[in-house]
């Protein structure tokens, strides 16, 4: 295992800080530093595996302050708004329909009504089980269904 300089150090500690996996690590480093280390080598940087139980404090200390600022910053990233998602998947719902994909049109209303949140979720509970019991809550089913809209038919007119 060759000794790295600090710099190397502390990239390696600040991606794994950032969800990177050892693997990823391990070729962002090489084409970042051309310095090749091991996976095992990256692992003993991340403290919160039992490798990296003997890291110095100064590594620790990077490496919650890095994930803690990282988890802060994911709000701004586009892709994390829900608003941001469903417009995207409506462009594409539209797209799709132009192009008469109606299969990849209806998986993408789906994923659009699984993104809101319970417009899509019917559940239903099992009869055995008494209404208002905290039983019935831990053995919902729940069943995916598309209603329709209101006053919409259900064949399009041709």
């Amino acid at each position: 295992m060759a000794a790295l300089k600090n710099e190397v150090k502390s990239f390696i500690v600040q991606a794994l800080a950032c969800f990177d996996t050892p693997s990823q690590v391990v070729e962002a480093v090489k084409n970042e530093y051309g310095v090749v280390v091991s996976r095992q080598q990256v692992e003993t940087h991340d403290p919160t595996k039992s490798a990296g139980k003997g890291l110095a404090v100064k590594w620790v200390t990077l490496f919650h302050d890095t994930r803690k600022r990282f988890r802060e910053e994911t709000a701004e990233i586009p892709i994390a708004n829900r608003a941001y998602r469903l417009r995207g998947l409506g462009r594409m719902a539209e797209k799709a329909e132009s192009m008469r994909n109606l299969a990849l049109t209806a998986q993408l209303y789906e994923q659009a009504a699984k993104e809101v949140g319970d417009v899509y979720v019917n559940r239903r509970l099992e009869p055995e089980k008494p209404l208002g019991s905290q039983a019935d809550q831990q053995h919902a089913v729940a069943e995916y269904t598309l209603e329709p809209d209101e006053n919409v038919p259900a064949t399009p007119y041709l």
